[in-house]
């Protein structure tokens, strides 16, 4: 793929697609305001302590800066070198790859697996492989606190009887995704089948898809799955950047609760930030509109807040998390695509 030819897909498909989703997310927030209401929203902050939310935005920089640590051993497993200040721009950039499009995470991958290749001698393949592996490895702290969350709610009988369903049914779905993907892992026969069987009918009416070459590259990209499996050391030290990463990740939701006077227990948060980012699935850029009714709503019935108060420590942990993010994300981005 050429530069040039990126750069017109970046600027018609993408743009169109970025617009629309903030389109719908500035909906979304203001329906949000108002079934709160804005008023009682706003007069929370009056006694606000913006000292804490000065930490949460350093948790989410740390937070970025190891993950992107977790990329870098990654990529030196399968002889890709990078430094690892470049690593550092390269992942801002994906984070708002990630952030500024609806459904992120499926377009995000791709352009940064692009960028590596442009920017190393590494083939794009490979690149990829490594992106996709990497961020796998971020998400297992993310279903192994959920469910870790679940349970202790659980046992400490922290859970209203109209919110055991809800909890019990998050909780689950943070033991059987995982277990999802490992099988995909496992049975990548059975999905390389089921991926050609797909693509074959669109592949018989589209010259530039090739059912055969698809095959190919599934076989390449779990070909260096295995090698990146078989680094048992370097996996272990991706694992820990992960979880030490999301935890940093976590902590701007406590962080938001200490702004505005709000003490919110380890517990409930390693469950309700997994727990609301499965609302992330809104086709919103970063889910917006969704994470934030989630937080409020599993805040309410986990807790003893109220729904203002609530709204505002949602609104304040997505400050720190996500807009705070986008925004150093989108000037990393602009950096990347002029470097490459």
């Amino acid at each position: 793929m050429s530069t040039e030819t990126s750069g017109e897909v970046f600027d018609r498909r993408t743009t169109i697609k970025v617009i629309a989703g903030f389109a719908v997310a500035a909906v979304l927030l203001y329906l949000f305001g108002r079934v709160i209401g804005w008023p009682e929203i706003l007069r929370t902050f009056r006694n606000a302590k913006p000292v804490w939310i000065g930490f949460a935005f350093v948790s989410t920089l740390v937070s970025l800066v190891v993950w992107a640590k977790s990329w870098d051993v990654i990529l030196c497993t399968v002889g890709i070198d990078v430094p690892f200040r470049k690593i550092v721009v390269t992942y801002f950039a994906a984070t708002f790859a990630d952030y500024a499009t609806p459904f992120g995470k499926a377009g995000g991958g791709p352009f940064i697996a692009y960028v590596l290749a442009a920017d190393t001698e590494a083939n794009y393949q490979d690149s990829l492989a490594s992106v996709v592996t990497a961020d796998l490895l971020n998400l297992l702290p993310f279903f192994t606190f959920a469910g870790l969350g679940t349970l202790a709610l659980l046992i400490q009988g922290e859970v209203p009887k109209q919110a055991e369903v809800l909890v019990a049914g998050l909780g689950g779905m943070a033991v059987l995704l995982p277990l999802a993907i490992y099988g995909s892992y496992r049975h990548r026969n059975f999905v390389e089948g089921l991926v050609v069987k797909v693509s074959s009918p669109i592949a018989r009416r589209v010259d530039r898809i090739d059912a055969e070459s698809i095959r190919n590259r599934i076989d390449e990209f779990y070909d260096l799955v295995d090698r990146i499996a078989a680094s048992r050391r370097q996996l272990a030290y991706t694992l820990v950047f992960a979880y030490v990463g999301w935890l940093f990740f976590a902590a701007p939701l406590y962080l938001a609760g200490r702004t505005l006077g709000v003490h919110l227990s380890p517990v409930l948060v390693l469950f309700v930030v997994p727990a609301s980012s499965i609302a992330g699935i809104v086709p919103t850029p970063g889910g917006v509109g969704g994470v934030e009714f989630a937080l409020v709503g599993l805040l309410v019935a986990l807790t003893a807040l109220q729904t203002d108060l609530a709204a505002s420590v949602a609104l304040v942990y997505r400050v720190a998390s996500y807009w705070f993010a986008l925004a150093v994300g989108g000037l990393a981005a602009f950096s990347v695509i002029h470097r490459t």
